[in-house]
């Protein structure tokens, strides 16, 4: 049967209007390759980066990090501190919406805070919010929750006291300890409320779709509150840990981001992809622990020695490709409001005059050639990279004083259980990564009365009272200087050695517009766009 001629000309014109309308209909899909499965998406109990990317999207604290990685308002629109530094008043967005349309209120803060320190939701990084008045006794089963230092003083505005001024807690809101739940939902839907189809949550984007080791779907949310300037309709996210993987799905166009690609591909993506290679430093330092309660490693000399024969610049080309960079604070750069770190006073020498001093110092101290044996055992967690750090290390030390040097490694979870229950060692190797991008995050980990992170059992009088000092110092330009002089201590002594800089690895395509490398590696999704 033939179409009447009319009709006919009305359906080639209805089709060639859809037609050129397609490119503009089209959905905005960012395709985010992640390192891995998700083990949680509750925020109480994730402790992970590749947990952290996800969550960021769909919730939003009161403090975010914009795409530069600086502390900016997010659920809070203002906040407002005591004059003592002691109180936080933070005034909620009016328009802050649960992605199920009800308002984001004081009491789901008060309700998530309350969540991470009870006892019973035994949240890992609990931790992080222990500067709220009572959080740590809460944590412990010492106070009921109620007693924790939140209120919501109306539906917007909420209220926060601390136990001490605490300079890096706006920091401290940005962590995805601190991303609220809605109160109604948890209640309601129980362990269940993380689920698709069932999470509410308050961030740029809803939870739609979540495959197990395939993929992870999230939409706009409409409810947002900045929802208009959020130019992307969804992200996919793809937990792939193979990294060749990933690489092969990038090249094919298949992920528009890739994060932590193996370091050996670097020059070969860079000839083939150019600035869509992204090295960034970031905030974590890979170091070597001495154990100061032993011989001769309790002796600052010896310490000394054995940091300053360490050929950084060797680890940084040789083992990780440029994908890491030569460390001589404990600080890494990039912290907005500590500048450039205080580095060690060799840090300036060429690797043959450190060799020269390290020698004298290490004969000063009655070890090496014409001395007493220098027997020293590296530990470190099961990695190939590592291996090849402890080996090369190894090298310089029989090289530069003719130590005898042995290697002994356990899986990550041994190694650190070991190092945290006072074990006692030689050299370990160790990592940090920032919880928060604060000098202090860094420095903490060598006070004395750090049980758990100060491996070596370093003890400095003036070290301590610096780092005590800082606490309570609300004057940022002053606090930067009281930690600077402490991290000048540290670099004296060398309780630890700092190695390398850790960077992370992104590979951008160039659709994507609105990525800025940052130290904080920070990267939510709301600020980017991609160009069809």
């Amino acid at each position: 049967m033939t179409l009447p001629k009319i009709n006919l000309r009305a359906a080639i014109l209805l089709g060639s209007l859809l037609i050129g309308a397609s490119p503009a209909l089209a959905e905005a899909v960012l395709h985010r390759g992640n390192a891995g499965e998700p083990q949680t998406l509750d925020q109480a109990q994730t402790s992970i980066n590749i947990e952290e990317f996800i969550l960021k999207d769909l919730y939003e604290g009161l403090t975010i990090y914009d795409a530069a990685g600086k502390i900016v308002p997010g659920t809070a629109e203002s906040w407002t501190i005591s004059d003592n530094g002691g109180v936080y008043t933070f005034k909620l967005r009016p328009d802050a919406k649960w992605s199920d349309g009800s308002p984001v209120t004081s009491d789901d803060f008060v309700f998530s805070y309350q969540r991470i320190q009870d006892p019973k939701t035994a949240a890992g990084y609990a931790n992080i919010l222990y500067p709220i008045k009572n959080a740590e006794k809460v944590n412990k089963g010492e106070l009921p929750v109620d007693q924790l230092g939140v209120r919501a003083v109306d539906d917007k505005t909420l209220e926060i006291t601390l136990e001490q001024p605490t300079p890096f807690f706006l920091e401290l809101l940005a962590h995805q300890t601190a991303l609220p739940v809605s109160k109604a939902s948890v209640e309601k839907n129980g362990a269940s409320f993380v689920q698709p189809g069932v999470m509410v949550s308050n961030g740029a984007f809803k939870l739609v779709a979540h495959v197990p080791n395939d993929s992870l779907t999230m939409e706009k949310n409409p409810e947002y509150w900045d929802a208009a300037n959020v130019k992307l309709d969804k992200v996919i996210f793809y937990p792939i840990d193979d990294q060749a993987a990933s690489v092969r799905r990038f090249e094919a166009k298949e992920m528009d981001l890739v994060y932590n690609f193996s370091a050996d591909q670097i020059e070969r993506l860079r000839q083939a992809y150019g600035d869509a290679v992204h090295v960034s430093p970031t905030l974590a330092t890979y170091y070597y622990a001495f154990d100061s309660r032993n011989e001769p490693f309790n002796d600052v000399r010896v310490r000394r020695a054995l940091s300053m024969a360490v050929d950084r610049d060797f680890l940084a080309k040789e083992i990780y490709s440029g994908s890491q960079i030569p460390a001589y604070s404990m600080v890494p750069p990039g912290i907005e409001n500590y500048g450039e770190p205080s580095k060690a006073d060799f840090a300036d020498m060429s690797q043959l005059d450190r060799e020269d001093k390290a020698i004298e110092l290490m004969k000063e101290a009655g070890y090496g050639e014409g001395g007493k044996p220098l027997d020293i055992e590296i530990r470190y967690n099961t990695n190939p990279n590592h291996e090849r750090v402890a080996t090369a290390v190894a090298d310089m030390w029989k090289n530069t004083f003719g130590a005898k040097v042995s290697l002994l490694n356990l899986d990550i979870s041994s190694h650190y259980a070991y190092l945290q229950e006072d074990g006692k060692f030689n050299v370990a190797r160790a990592g940090w990564v920032a919880d928060y991008a604060d000098a202090e995050n860094f420095l903490a980990l060598s006070v004395s009365s750090n049980k758990t992170f100060n491996y070596g059992k370093f003890n400095n009088v003036k070290y301590d009272a610096l780092m005590k000092q800082s606490y309570t110092e609300r004057d940022p330009a002053a606090r930067k200087i009281i930690l600077h002089e402490a991290e000048k201590i540290l670099m004296q002594e060398q309780p630890i050695a700092p190695l390398l800089t850790q960077a992370d690895l992104w590979l951008v395509a160039d659709k994507v517009q609105g990525w800025q490398d940052n130290a904080p590696n920070q990267h939510l999704s709301k600020f980017l766009s991609v160009s069809q």
